[in-house]
């Protein structure tokens, strides 16, 4: 797929009556040499990117965003879920961070944990905070503009290949059952961060680099070309198997590092992204889920000099942070 496919970001959808952007990138800040929050806003703007993740709030990047018609996904700070168990400090959290910002910020989710395990500690707290905030969001009337959401990863997934097979682990249950239930019931999307890079580096005995970049040609004798279409049929079969096949899966996070890891290469990230925005953006859907785009945030915006963990946490930016593209993209 050339890389031009990625003129396809800011394309829109239709989703439940409302246009919907179908990809959006992730805006982390874990760097000490990144542009100035309404640089990046402008970034966005002008290379089309309809839609924005900020993984807390900061009111700088709100007033940044004011008017931008950027859709965004704001998560709650880690370090604050515990204390959003009080309804007041959720309803104070909300009138600080939402309200004053909603006439002319397209807040679209409210995440309440980004890939909480079961086993977490703050796992006990992530559905009444959840609940508060929505009570909070319902409160201000912005109910039908902003819904409150968690995003999962893939080990609360087991028997994921085939993806027909996807069920959530015993261990996650207890914990994601009564969150499915409260999403259902509030036509909010369950998020999902989603990366094929991962599954290919750390098995590549089973899992081909055209499988996980979508350059495979033809089906597997599973009927799946790409793996990032099983990845996420695997979550929907674990939905159905809870009761709730009609829930929506937004995948909030997925991307490729370009240095730092096997497979990790400017020549294969680059390629990635082209293929998933395309994929994203247009019709073909997952086999479980036929004939509609998939709502999808790339990770991330810039290289981040400051991010724990492995090498390659340091280069999944699709821009460097002296705003140059790292695969001479072009958005518009």
């Amino acid at each position: 797929m050339a890389i031009s496919a990625l003129l396809l970001v800011g394309g829109t959808f239709l989703s439940s009556g409302k246009a919907t952007h179908s990809v959006g990138v992730c805006y982390g800040v874990n760097g000490d040499n990144l542009p100035s929050k309404q640089a990046v806003v402008d970034l966005y703007k002008t290379n089309g990117i309809g839609g924005m993740r900020i993984y807390s709030p900061n009111e700088e990047t709100l007033e940044a965003l004011r008017g931008s018609n950027i859709e965004l996904i704001m998560d709650v700070a880690g370090e604050t879920i515990q204390s959003l168990t009080n309804s007041d400090a959720a309803t104070n959290w909300v009138n600080k961070y939402v309200t004053p910002y909603s006439n002319d910020v397209k807040f679209k989710y409210i995440n309440v944990g980004n890939e909480v395990h079961p086993s977490n500690t703050v796992a006990q707290y992530i559905l009444p905070a959840m609940t508060n905030i929505h009570n909070a969001i319902s409160s201000a009337n912005l109910q039908d503009q902003i819904k409150v959401a968690t995003s999962i990863d893939g080990t609360v997934i087991t028997n994921s290949y085939p993806p027909n097979n996807g069920a959530f682990t015993a261990d996650a249950m207890p914990y994601i059952t009564p969150i499915i239930k409260f999403l259902v019931e509030n036509g909010t999307p369950l998020l999902a961060n989603v990366y094929p890079y991962f599954a290919y580096a750390n098995d590549q005995q089973h899992v081909s680099l055209a499988y996980a970049l979508f350059t495979q040609q033809g089906n597997n004798d599973v009927g799946y070309q790409n793996l990032f279409d099983a990845m996420v049929d695997s979550i929907y079969a674990a939905l159905e198997k809870v009761g709730a096949s009609n829930l929506q899966i937004v995948v909030s996070e997925s991307g490729w590092p370009s240095n730092g890891g096997n497979g990790a290469t400017t020549e294969n990230a680059g390629t990635y992204y082209a293929n998933l925005i395309s994929h994203a953006s247009g019709t073909s859907g997952t086999p479980k889920r036929p004939g509609i785009p998939i709502e999808t945030f790339l990770f991330a915006m810039f290289d981040e000099n400051q991010k724990p963990g492995a090498e390659t946490e340091l280069h999944f930016g699709l821009f460097t942070p002296d705003e140059a593209t790292k695969y001479r993209l072009s958005f518009n």
